[in-house]
């Protein structure tokens, strides 16, 4: 009877071990999902950026060709 209650005292501390290591594995797993969302944002911020970028370098070409144009005429 006494080897019955170590046995299940042992296996209560696993358990406990067990559920601690699953929540710390949770909490793991939602701050890399949260730094893989700022990350994704940065990325989205960025890609914004070089859009406007690429925009504003097409408008500057096209006044210079069009300054070009003039200057040829």
């Amino acid at each position: 009877m006494s080897e019955n209650l170590e046995l299940i005292n042992e296996y209560k501390e696993q358990v406990r071990i067990l559920k601690q290591e699953v929540a710390e594995l949770q909490d793991a797993g939602k701050s890399k999902d949260s730094a893989n969302k700022r990350c994704l944002q940065k990325l989205e911020h960025s890609q914004q950026d070089l859009d406007s970028a690429n925009k504003k370098i097409t408008e500057l070409e096209d006044k210079l060709h069009k300054i070009n144009k003039k200057e040829n005429e």
